[in-house]
């Protein structure tokens, strides 16, 4: 089983290095959120602070890289690669699923590598929400920290993937329950995300009184799972055809956003197909407390840590310009100022009875 799950991790590299396994007609829905833009911004782009704290943990800008390998040969070189550009850069990251190591031990430095590279680093550790289903428990949960010695874990939930996948598991019965257990039992912030096809309002809120410490909505629009194992599997075989017919398959991510942040209380975190610094202070605006991005890093990671943190530092500067051109001096006023909610997006959130010209009214100063 566990030769499998490696194998499984290096197809999953490959692909979405090689292939385009990106959303083909779905998008993020960041294309209908506008920024009322400020001719007198009235601030110092100099002076901006783009730092915030979440978890109690203090990032340099509201960034963190998203998971997504280990397990294999390559997934040690990537997460190598980003754990040093996020520790240069104070921001943070998360592993790919640990199950593969738990499964293998020998492959737990491919995880724990991170650490070394990013001893001061906010770390998230990974977790297959199924898995819990299928007999993980709080023991495997630890076990994940510990190898990575996190901050927080993630609980992930891909019912997309696992219904696409050839080898996939789908008995998810019961994952809630097995979720508010982990919730209650371990003494890190427990976050529980989507892998690319969102979360609505009425699953947010019952993670929410699961006691998870935080949603990362993983919205649809960026990296398709379901395109992964399209590419996966035999042509003409069943889940190949699967993987065409659900391509496009989940909310947007702005829209999950909304849904999410317009629900619960407790942070939220923006990912699926965050694609710029630009991206990330929508998100932001939409009330997110990180961005998280996947697909940008994982093209720079297999040249370096380098062209990682060139990458990550770009959109940190993307995000201060943003900041500066509508008036937010600090990373909170993103929050009040205004937004223009059109297009696709502003049909799917008043369908489902969300309220959108409120951000249209709302001032940053």
């Amino acid at each position: 089983m566990g030769k499998q799950t490696e194998n499984r991790k290096a197809d999953h590299i490959n692909i979405c290095l090689d292939e385009k396994a990106q959303a083909r007609k779905a998008t993020t829905g960041f294309e209908d959120i506008h920024f009322v833009h400020r001719a007198l911004p009235e601030v110092d782009k100099t002076k901006i602070d783009v730092s915030t704290k979440v978890f109690g943990h203090k990032f340099s800008a509201p960034l963190i890289v998203g998971a997504m390998t280990g397990g294999t040969e390559a997934a040690t070189r990537i997460n190598s690669a980003i754990a040093e550009a996020v520790e240069t850069l104070q921001l943070g990251m998360g592993v790919g699923s640990q199950r593969a190591a738990i499964e293998n031990p020998k492959l737990a430095e491919t995880f724990s590598v991170v650490r070394k590279k990013a001893p001061n680093a906010f770390l998230i550790a990974n977790i297959g929400g199924v898995q819990l289903v299928q007999g993980y428990g709080v023991k495997e949960v630890k076990q994940a920290v510990e190898m990575i010695d996190a901050d927080a874990v993630a609980v992930h939930l891909n019912a997309l993937h696992e219904a696409v996948q050839p080898e996939g598991q789908t008995a998810f019965k019961g994952v809630l329950g097995k979720i508010c257990k982990v919730a209650a039992e371990i003494d890190k912030p427990v976050i529980v995300k989507e892998t690319g096809a969102g979360i609505a309002a009425e699953d947010a809120k019952k993670l929410e009184k699961a006691g998870v410490k935080a949603i990362d909505v993983g919205g649809a629009g960026g990296t398709s799972f379901a395109a992964v194992e399209y590419y996966r599997s035999e042509a003409e075989s069943v889940q190949h055809s699967l993987g065409d017919a659900f391509w496009d398959w989940g909310i947007p991510t702005a829209a999950s956003l909304v849904e999410t942040t317009q629900t619960v209380k407790i942070p939220v975190i923006a990912s699926g197909g965050v694609r710029s610094g630009v991206d990330a202070a929508k998100s932001l605006a939409l009330n997110a407390c990180l961005a998280s991005v996947c697909q940008p890093v994982l093209e720079a990671a297999v040249k370096g840590a380098k062209a990682t943190e060139q990458l990550l530092s770009l959109f940190v500067e993307e995000l201060r310009n943003a900041m500066f051109l509508v008036g937010a001096a600090k990373v909170q006023d993103l929050a009040k100022a205004p937004v223009v909610v059109t297009g696709r997006t502003a049909e799917w959130l008043e369908a489902r009875g969300f309220s959108v010209a409120a951000y249209a009214k709302r001032g940053a100063r």
